[in-house]
């Protein structure tokens, strides 16, 4: 619905200290902080769709489920009670839904308000933001704007040329986009593409389907992960859930980080490992070359996460299911054929090739009239943007669970506004030094073909000070908690 096309509403806009953005993990989380952390501040949380949950809400495909681990992905305020640490959406959605009726923050979430436009005022020093509601524009204005929207279109995913898709007769389904109650029993199924959406479509698929080929132009790397552990169990069957919960979460914290470490300073040894513990999962009909050869070192990609092997365990248990890699010459109107001249038959074809990444959530963001492009600027301390006043977006990390970084974020924010309140200073606004920041680095660090084809999009990092990427959990979570935040900002009032 176009803004033109709406009408305007009646009454006063509603006034705040703080705006949230989106009712995912990270606006759950910002709103638990503001609400514990600033008992006296007023704030709402503005989601456009029906329900919360994000990314959890909008993604519906065949066992869609985590691909980091729920202990460090759940709340550090409400620990994951569950024992298995990787879990699918129904179950995530569950636990996010309990938190939010446990700690009464539903009172702050406004459901169904698309917001429209964001701009700020240095005369009044507090943001106006508009927003569709039941086809009407409310107004709000607040003194702080956070943007918990996520890093990717909602509605349109990533577009990728596929030789020959319109001559498909038969389905093809985007996940971003499947269909409610769609049956694929029973059918022909190619999933093209090698993320962790297609590592997770394809063994939930093969359970009832008649055949599944994954196709894929690269390899990645998969990761089997252990989702059950006894000593684990009894462990939270012991302990308080505060107590196991706390030590869970710290446990796999430290465990990913050195694996990314370990990937960072010596990727030839770590390609070696996993190549060869996928290697041993293997049916002998699927040779790892050229299958699960990837071409770039661990983590310069993501990496896949099998819990319990189930992926490599469709292809030993299911001979229906079979993989492709290569180039694919066309797509004909039952399948589609490899420039190698393989060739697959399908009823339906997923093209799992991707997110189309978007800053903001298509909010049109002014400051003092003029519109603010993302593109290029520097990120303070990985939650504020260079020259923008009293805004905050929250991201996570690209190699550990979202919820750290969302967390460190929450932390930040509500440590900047009891600072600013005791300085009676109502305005902060990055401000890049004279001197720079020796150079600038990617703000998404991965060479994933979703990253690279969003580059001119993006914001950057720089290489010193507030300005130097997150990529150390357990750092940036003490510098959240009890770091710096003062330096790199200008404050006025």
């Amino acid at each position: 619905m176009g803004v033109s096309h709406l009408q305007n509403g009646t009454r006063e806009a509603e006034i705040l200290d703080v705006l949230v953005i989106g009712a995912g993990i990270g606006g759950i989380n910002t709103a638990y902080r503001l609400q514990s952390q600033l008992p006296t501040a007023t704030f709402a949380v503005l989601e456009g769709r029906g329900n919360i949950g994000g990314t959890w809400d909008l993604f519906r495909y065949p066992g869609i489920r985590s691909d980091s681990d729920l202990f460090c992905f759940g709340f550090q305020w409400e620990p994951w009670p569950y024992e298995t640490p990787i879990a699918k959406g129904p179950l995530i959605r569950e636990y996010m839904q309990n938190c939010v009726a446990k700690y009464s923050l539903d009172r702050y979430i406004r459901f169904h308000h698309r917001v429209l436009s964001a701009d700020w005022s240095r005369e009044t020093e507090q943001w106006t933001i508009k927003a569709e509601h039941d086809g009407q524009i409310k107004e709000f204005k607040a003194r702080w704007v956070v943007f918990g929207t996520g890093y990717y279109d909602y509605k349109n995913p990533l577009k990728t040329v596929i030789p020959g898709l319109e001559t498909f007769k038969g389905k093809v389904i985007h996940p971003q986009h499947w269909p409610e109650d769609y049956d694929h029993s029973g059918k022909k199924i190619i999933v093209i593409g090698s993320g962790a959406t297609a590592v997770t479509l394809v063994p939930a698929l093969a359970e009832t389907a008649e055949a599944v080929t994954m196709v894929q132009r690269s390899p990645s790397y998969i990761v089997s992960a252990k989702n059950k552990s006894p000593a684990r169990s009894l462990l939270m069957k012991l302990l308080p859930a505060s107590i196991s919960g706390t030590w869970l979460r710290i446990v796999y914290l430290y465990n990913i980080y050195l694996v990314v470490l370990f990937c960072r300073y010596f990727p030839q040894l770590a390609r070696k490992i996993f190549i060869g513990r996928t290697i041993q999962q293997l049916p002998k009909r699927i040779p790892h070359n050229p299958h699960f050869e990837p071409a770039y070192s661990p983590w310069q990609q993501r990496l896949c996460l099998s819990p319990d092997g189930d992926f490599f365990q469709a292809f030993r248990e299911k001979p229906n299911t079979n993989i492709l890699t290569g180039h694919i010459d066309t797509v004909t109107e039952n399948g589609l054929r490899m420039k190698d001249g393989t060739t697959a038959e399908a009823d339906v074809i997923v093209t799992a090739t991707g997110l189309q990444m978007q800053m903001g959530g298509n909010v049109a963001v002014t400051v003092n009239g003029e519109k603010m492009d993302w593109a290029g600027r520097l990120v303070w301390n990985g939650a504020m943007l260079q020259d923008v006043p009293n805004m905050m977006f929250i991201i996570g990390y690209v190699d550990a669970a979202w919820t750290l970084g969302a967390d460190d974020t929450a932390h930040i924010l509500t440590r900047l506004i009891k600072y600013m309140n005791s300085k009676g200073v109502s305005t902060a606004t990055p401000r890049v030094p004279p001197e720079g920041t020796n150079g600038y680095r990617r703000f998404w660090q991965l060479t994933s073909t979703y990253s690279n084809e969003a580059q001119s999009i993006l914001p950057t990092y720089g290489n010193t000070g507030p300005w130097r990427p997150k990529n150390s959990p357990p750092l940036d979570w003490l510098h959240g908690k009890f770091g710096d935040i003062v330096t790199g900002l200008h404050f006025s009032s």
